[in-house]
C-alpha cells in the first residue's frame, strides 16, 4: 500500500509543477485557479510522501524521496512535452531514461 501512496504522491508532484507552469502565463481568475491547484497538489503530494515513509511497511526515506522525485520529474517532462510543446530531443530522452533506470536500480538494491 505504501508504494501505491508514493506513486500517487509523485503524480501529484507532477500536478504542482504543471500548475506552476500554467500559472506563469495566467492572470486574474485563471492565475488564482492555478495557484490554488498548486497548493492543493503540494499538500496532497507531501502528505502521501509522509504516509509512504511510515507505518508497518515503511519505505526508507532515501528511497521514498528518490522515487517520489523521479515520478514527479518524469511526469513533468512528459507533461511539458504534451502541454507546453517542449522539445523532444535525443539527449532529453536519454537522460530521462537514465533517471528511470537509476530509480529502478535504487529500488532493486534497497533492502
Amino acid at each position: 500500500m505504501n508504494w501505491v501512496l508514493l506513486i500517487i504522491g509523485g503524480l501529484f508532484e507532477t500536478g504542482f509543477a504543471v500548475s506552476l507552469g500554467k500559472a506563469q502565463g495566467a492572470t486574474g481568475k485563471a492565475l488564482a485557479f492555478w495557484l490554488c491547484t498548486f497548493a492543493v497538489c503540494v499538500a496532497i503530494s507531501m502528505y502521501l510522501l509522509f504516509k509512504a515513509m511510515g507505518g508497518e511497511k515503511a519505505i526508507p526515506v532515501g528511497t521514498a524521496y528518490a522515487v517520489w522525485g523521479a515520478i514527479g520529474a518524469i511526469g513533468t517532462v512528459i507533461s511539458g512535452i504534451l502541454w507546453f510543446h517542449e522539445p523532444v530531443t535525443f539527449w532529453r530522452m536519454f537522460f530521462l531514461s537514465t533517471l528511470i533506470i537509476s530509480v529502478v536500480g535504487l529500488q532493486v538494491v534497497s533492502s
